[in-house]
């Protein structure tokens, strides 16, 4: 105790930072690990005020689609161990139950293989009053399919001449729809898959397709860009993300999805 006493007073820190590790977590974080890193205990404690400020904010607007009926769409998209599935349970963790879902569609059945590509999407899309978190969308076709040969040249090339009129129509069946892509770099999801490949409790994660992600990742890059190039567009754009640090990157979507959202002006 003496010893981090003696660290803090070392350092330059504001009488808010003091403040800020006296709180509950301040100390909770401070003493987390073995080696005592106020910088890193005052980061995160910033981090999770922060997401707990923005959760109560989400709740709010959740109050505003589930009164006025509102129709949300929010997909997460990015290369594999980027974070999606992560920030998605961060932010759906205290809104209503019964008014969200989180859709992480498996590969297609026999069946589905001979519908049309968006119909199976289209039966997931929200009811009035309901978001629909989508962990991986039907951008699925326009990036993982061809880079793994999942799909044809002619699927692909089908899949992003409809693309943007789907979406169209989703939005103008008074549905709100936010793309969202994390970004990372190639070393820091080595990083991640090393961690997920050496914990017992994570190794379930790796499929064959994470596999082969890092000796695949110049032509993961040519469909990304491609997929920015034609489907960023006017009224459904991207938001990229950078997401190597995991929590500025939910703190971003999260405050994307607040702005986006006219619930301020109509409570």
């Amino acid at each position: 105790m003496e010893a981090v006493k003696e660290s803090i007073k070392d350092m330059k820190l504001t009488d808010e930072d003091i403040k800020l590790l006296n709180t509950k977590k301040g100390l909770r974080n401070l003493f987390a690990d073995k080696k005592t890193d106020v910088q890193k205990a005052l980061r995160i404690t910033r981090y999770e005020n922060n997401l707990a400020d923005l959760q109560a904010e989400l709740v709010n607007a959740q109050d505003w689609i589930i009164q006025n009926k509102k129709k949300v769409v929010v997909l997460f998209e990015g290369r594999d161990a980027a974070g999606k599935g992560g920030a998605i349970r961060r932010i759906s963790a205290h809104i209503n139950p019964r008014h969200y879902r989180i859709v992480a569609l498996p590969k297609p059945n026999e069946e589905e293989e001979h519908m049309w590509y968006f119909q199976r999407y289209i039966n997931q899309l929200p009811k009035p009053g309901e978001i629909v978190f989508f962990d991986r969308s039907w951008y699925n076709r326009a990036v993982v399919e061809p880079v793994n040969g999942f799909c044809s040249k002619k699927e692909y090339d089908i899949f992003m001449g409809q693309v943007n009129d789907f979406e169209r129509m989703i939005q103008e069946s008074d549905t709100y729809l936010f793309k969202i892509y994390f970004s990372i770099s190639k070393k820091e999801q080595a990083t991640r898959f090393g961690d997920i490949r050496s914990s017992p409790l994570k190794r379930w994660k790796m499929s064959p397709i994470d596999e082969k992600a890092q000796e695949l990742w110049d032509e993961y890059t040519h469909y990304k860009e491609l997929m920015f190039e034609k489907t960023n567009t006017d009224h459904a754009p991207w938001k990229i993300i950078k997401a190597d640090r995991k929590t500025e990157a939910r703190i971003e979507a999260l405050q994307y999805l607040l702005d986006g959202l006219p619930y301020k002006e109509e409570t």
